[in-house]
């Protein structure tokens, strides 16, 4: 016989048997209970004009089908255990495992629920997605719907979850908390800075919507340990009414393209805006949800902004490059195109002209940057790299990056000590039947005769009226014979062009040269910063790109598109 009990016992525990217990529980309340919308859990407004999916949240996982029927229905189902069970052990002392009891099978069937009610929930809210605007006319418009208190979906949708996300919670009794605080009194015990058992109403669904809940104020007892409790959907909505503000003044404005430009103007420039402020707001917002939530806090509360962001800043990056082009471009292609080392010329580039452009801080490129760019895009060293939070919505033309980059790089070689110049070293290397070299670059000379080589220091522009770089080498069997002679400021660097570059390490090369009758003349150069002066041998085929952004320009001339007397949102301000 105590066998047998024992058998029936291990039956009811089973957990298949649990399985068909749950599944046949959720079947029993489905018909009850409608599927819940999105256009459900935004009653009396228009979620339509704001997003979009096609999920829906089962019906049986709803606060009011928990309170309809589910709790009652795992009352029931603990009930029957507990009848079974005293049926089964009617005559015998034998104790049943912890794990059978009616207590442990509804914490279990409770904990299933809602593990499965959270899911079910952040399933539909993360497939919502936001209707896209692509002028300023649209997004003024999402935004005054988002925060119009009477109208706006989101709020309605932010209250639905916040009553859905309070389902199944507990509160403390009175006379507990009576009870609790005559035990304090009597005890004497001195009150903590933060009373852990103070978190207020506990529910099971606290793990995934304790945030949401804590957002709009609901959840007091997270509030206790908030890292932050500056973060409210009302703050973000007075912030999204200020941002809608500003939009409809550029929207209205008698010129709204010269508007535009100005507001985006101080977010190049790296001037805080309000724009820019609810955009990180937002974005805090979002990652103050979770990653559970990711999904649906992207589309409630950083798309919108997004949109609003690169409808401000899209024409207006097409002006900047405009500006760019005009400013510097245009006098970069008449000082430097068709010149040395830029291109293959017997014209020279005017060095000074090159300092003007590329010299840090106050070049012509860098000021540019600094006075324009400043809010999109900063140096990291001497790279410039875009802002990822400002310049969101923007896409750098990725040549321009690259040349900037080059040029910074070229102004840290060329300006190393402050004065304009780049010092190096040259050493000498023997060759076959070769008695004598002798080198000269702008009036310094390192001639060499076979002896035990030296580093010899250089430094170019050297200071001479009469600036070039000659070569002469000298054989066995013949005399001294000429190489080459290059005159001018940029004569070293033509003559660096002519010979074969291998590099030995980070900071020297092998620089080899084919004289006329076949023989090769070495010399190693050592660098004091990067490739040194072999840096201004990339020079050739350089240009500035004349956009800094990749601009589509019927995306522009949309985005300026202000749409008046074709906005429904006139009626309900």
């Amino acid at each position: 016989m105590s066998q047998s009990r024992q058998v029936l016992l291990q039956q009811l525990g089973r957990r298949n048997a649990e399985s068909t217990l749950y599944e046949n529980m959720l079947k029993s309340v489905r018909r009850n209970f409608a599927d819940v919308s999105l256009e459900d859990m935004t009653s009396g407004t228009d979620a339509r004009r704001l997003f979009t999916t096609d999920e829906v949240v089962p019906g049986m996982f709803t606060r009011q089908a928990w309170e309809g029927g589910i709790q009652q229905a795992i009352d029931k189902a603990a009930s029957s255990r507990r009848e079974e069970i005293d049926w089964v052990l009617s005559d015998s002392r034998k104790t049943m495992s912890t794990d059978l009891s009616p207590e442990a099978l509804k914490a279990r069937l409770t904990r299933r629920y809602f593990t499965d009610f959270a899911g079910s929930w952040l399933n539909f809210l993360n497939s919502l997605r936001l209707n896209p605007a692509t002028n300023i006319a649209d997004v003024t418009d999402q935004l005054t719907l988002i925060s119009d208190v009477r109208q706006s979906p989101l709020i309605a949708l932010m209250n639905t979850l916040a009553w859905q996300g309070q389902a199944g919670q507990q509160r403390e009794g009175l006379s507990d908390s009576l009870i609790k605080s005559a035990k304090d009194l009597v005890g004497g015990k001195d009150k903590p800075v933060i009373d852990q058992s103070a978190a207020g109403p506990q529910g099971p669904l606290d793990d995934t919507f304790g945030p949401l809940l804590q957002l709009m104020g609901k959840n007091t007892g997270s509030n206790v340990m908030s890292a932050d409790s500056t973060l409210s959907l009302q703050t973000y909505l007075t912030r999204i009414t200020r941002v809608r503000l500003r939009l409809q003044q550029v929207a209205n404005a008698s010129d709204p393209q010269v508007m535009m430009q100005t507001l985006a103007q101080t977010v190049f420039q790296g001037k805080s805006v309000d724009l820019t402020d609810t955009q990180q707001y937002g974005s805090l917002i979002s990652a103050s949800l979770g990653e559970e939530w990711s999904g649906f806090g992207n589309t409630l509360f950083v798309q919108p902004l997004t949109q609003a962001w690169e409808t401000v800043l899209l024409p207006s990056a097409a002006s900047l490059n405009d500006k760019w082009r005009r400013s510097v471009v245009a006098n970069w292609h008449t000082a430097f195109d068709g010149r040395f080392p830029f291109a293959a010329s017997k014209s020279d580039a005017s060095l000074p002209m090159l300092a003007e452009f590329v010299r840090k801080d106050s070049g012509r490129i860098e000021r540019f940057l600094t006075t324009e760019l400043n809010g999109v895009l900063h140096k990291e060293g001497s790279q410039w790299v875009p802002d990822k939070v400002n310049s969101h919505g923007l896409v750098f033309n990725p040549a321009f990056l690259r040349a900037i980059d080059q040029l910074s790089q070229l102004s840290d070689i060329l300006f190393t000590d402050g004065s304009q110049g780049i010092s190096f070293e040259l050493q000498a290397r023997p060759a076959p039947e070769v008695v004598e070299t002798q080198l000269t670059i702008d009036g310094q000379k390192l001639r060499y005769f076979n002896q035990m080589a030296d580093w010899q220091t250089f430094r170019w522009p050297g200071e001479t009226y009469k600036p070039g770089t000659l070569l002469t080498w000298t054989t066995v069997n013949a005399g001294t014979r000429l190489f080459g002679d290059y005159s001018g400021t940029w004569g070293f660097i033509r003559w660096l062009e002519q010979g074969k570059r291998h590099p030995l390490d980070r900071s020297q090369w092998m620089m080899s040269f084919s004289a006329p009758d076949g023989r090769t003349l070495q010399w190693v150069l050592r660098s004091q910063l990067g490739s040194g002066p072999l840096a201004l041998l990339a020079l050739r085929g350089l240009t500035l790109p004349d956009q800094i952004f990749t601009v589509d320009a019927a995306e522009s001339a949309q985005a300026l598109t202000t749409g008046v007397g074709n906005s429904d949102m006139d009626e309900m301000e």
